[in-house]
């Protein structure tokens, strides 16, 4: 596994745990020598305990070597970042060329080499004419094997997959990961053989229209607010559709993350090369960035448009619960123009303060919940962690009564409201 970040990683440990010999390979040798002591860099519940496992039964080794991991692995899996290009839209794909030359100056034998990071169409067929420059096309073959995970959910996802895609050009390939793949086929995951590209297409697909399900219902929501109507009754109403369903309907901030932000851009900076316009993903994108916007403007009419010197709490600040990743999450964008503004902002998230934070005005990270509430004049419950969902906000505060805005629709207003408190939610 080249890359030991969130898909090298938590695709590497599982693969170790299915009985596989598998080596973990990154240029950071200090995070090769934290994942030999067993602490994991990333937060991802049950990993840790994995990693620990198959380190100390030797099916899973870690090292800075890549040259010799190569030669001694049969199935090479490129884990790499496939960030958005700094200034422009298209995915920033120099980390995967930078390793498919290193791949091709260390082949000695027949090597299947996977692409699981994210990767725009024919960037397959970009890998296969690195390789040729040094090798022959018997000596290995490219795939795209995209992963499903989504975090906090990895090693579920991983173990129990909806789908294992594998797009080959060649039935040798196929055969030899529909193997390794087994175990999970044997419970019931559903294996597709497709073309290369196709698999490559797949991935950016499927992240395109769960994008657009999370921007479309929280379109909704506005709508909602407008018209005195429940989204949560919307939400039920539609997803119980089984043309539609039921996941990712539920409204909230801002999408964010490391996938449906760059995905989304990165299709449709695909699309523009083949001279296709795909005004949908397009108009996802747009709604999706003023996302935040229309949010901050909620937090200005709630106050009263006065912000200067309001104390506000932010519960949660990762873009969603059980991870620690910052990456496009709404409070990047609110924290900042609420400091601006003259707001006091404290938050508290469960995986502990952030360095995204740390030189904005104004801005402190406490340890409890206690803490971060204690004299606020409004407190945002900004990400569902379960550390939330049942907090007694009366016994909690015993001095002046604060504004509850909560953007997941955690709590029932009546129950709020009996506590005494302004409550303010999406869409209801």
């Amino acid at each position: 596994m080249i890359g030991t970040g969130y898909v090298g990683l938590v695709s590497g440990v599982c693969f170790a745990d299915l009985g596989n010999d598998v080596v973990c390979v990154d240029k950071d040798i200090s995070k090769i020598k934290l994942l030999e002591k067993g602490k994991v860099p990333i937060y991802e519940p049950g990993l840790s305990e994995l990693v620990i496992k198959n380190y100390k039964n030797k099916r899973l080794t870690f090292s800075s070597n890549l040259k010799k991991s190569i030669k001694e692995s049969d199935i090479i899996f490129i884990c790499v970042g496939t960030p958005t290009k700094k200034g422009g839209s298209s995915a920033d794909l120099t980390q995967i060329y930078n390793v498919a030359k290193e791949i091709s100056i260390s082949i000695n034998k027949f090597k299947i080499i996977v692409t699981k990071s994210t990767v725009p169409v024919a960037t397959g067929d970009e890998i296969e004419k690195i390789l040729l420059k040094k090798n022959s096309k018997k000596k290995f073959s490219v795939v795209s094997n995209p992963e499903f995970l989504r975090e906090g959910e990895a090693l579920r996802d991983f173990i129990y997959p909806d789908r294992i895609v594998v797009g080959s050009n060649d039935k040798r390939s196929n055969r030899i990961l529909k193997s390794l793949y087994n175990p999970l086929i044997s419970k019931g995951a559903s294996y597709i053989h497709t073309t290369r590209r196709s698999a490559e297409l797949i991935k950016y697909a499927s992240n395109s229209f769960l994008a657009t399900k999370i921007t479309f219902i929280n379109e909704i929501a506005n709508l909602c607010e407008k018209t005195g109507v429940n989204i949560e009754d919307i939400s039920i109403g539609i997803g119980l559709d089984k043309r539609i369903g039921s996941r990712f309907l539920r409204a909230g901030p801002a999408y964010g993350g490391s996938c449906f932000p760059k995905d989304t851009k990165a299709i449709v900076s695909t699309a523009d090369k083949f001279k296709t316009n795909l005004s949908v993903i397009k108009s996802v994108i747009k709604s999706n960035e003023n996302r935040s916007n229309l949010l901050l403007n909620r937090v200005y009419e709630i106050l009263n448009k006065k912000i200067k010197k309001k104390i506000i709490t932010f519960l949660g600040v990762t873009f969603k619960a059980n991870t620690d990743d910052m990456r496009d999450s709404s409070s990047m964008k609110m924290i900042p123009a609420l400091s601006k503004k003259g707001a006091i902002i404290k938050y508290f998230d469960p995986t502990g303060s952030k360095k995204e934070f740390e030189k904005i005005k104004n801005v402190s990270y406490e340890n409890s919940i206690k803490k971060s509430i204690m004299g606020a004049d409004l407190v945002i419950i900004h990400t569902e962690w379960n550390d939330f969902k049942s907090i007694n906000f009366k016994n909690l505060n015993k001095g002046k009564k604060f504004i509850i805005y909560d953007m997941r629709n955690i709590y029932t207003p009546s129950k709020i409201k009996i506590q005494g408190f302004k409550y303010f939610s999406i869409g209801r």
